[in-house]
């Protein structure tokens, strides 16, 4: 490249100027034009966790608790309405209406009256005594017990018919064990009512 004349006058020279900044569309120039709007992409839902993960301390479960004291209470007077229950059958059906009852006596006892109050007040008790254990020992206790005494009613009801010929002794035996085991039955689970509370461990 070669280099000017020294007799060049100086204006000659070539002068070096900035460009200008180059306009948009609308006539604004580029380094004044607003930045473009970046969208942020959509981040992605956050995975729900688990009711319980093995990292987490398990959720809180309940239990039943009994106050055996009040328990036991409700299960003695239980077991005398049962007694009675059975006494009053004997009473109406044996002695008023004249109906010979099909009495099996276990314990030898050889009165009616007496084989029937032992008898309730036996099957209050026991009745009593599974219903505790089910409730120290099962999840669902009022529902397992209502299913057992169900079938336990409805066996001591149609007992009576294989032990006589006689049909009318054999459903009115029936209709009074039908009697005693619903008596245990709804009253055990009204003192079950209010003799527990559940708690949450």
């Amino acid at each position: 490249m070669s280099a000017l004349p020294p007799d060049t006058p100086p204006e000659r020279q070539p002068v070096t100027r900035p460009l200008p900044p180059a306009a948009t569309p609308s006539g604004v120039p580029a380094s004044s034009a607003p930045p473009p709007v970046v969208v942020p992409s959509a981040t992605p839902a956050a995975a729900v966790p688990p009711a319980w993960a093995p990292g987490s301390p398990p959720p809180p479960q309940s239990r039943i608790v009994l106050r055996a004291g009040p328990f036991w209470g409700g299960a003695l007077a239980t077991a005398l309405v049962a007694a009675l229950v059975g006494v009053v059958g004997v009473l109406v059906l044996q002695s008023i209406l004249d109906v010979d009852l099909v009495v099996h006596d276990p314990a030898g006892v050889d009165d009616d009256y007496l084989a029937y109050a032992l008898g309730g007040f036996v099957a209050a008790l026991a009745a009593a005594a599974l219903l505790h254990l089910l409730v120290v020992s099962t999840p669902r206790p009022r529902a397992f017990f209502g299913w057992i005494m169900a079938l336990a009613i409805v066996v001591v009801a149609l007992l009576p018919l294989t032990w006589t010929d006689d049909v009318t002794s054999a459903l009115c035996t029936g209709l009074v064990n039908l009697l005693v085991g619903v008596a245990i039955w709804s009253l055990l689970a009204g003192v079950l009512t209010r003799t527990t509370a559940v708690v949450s461990t």
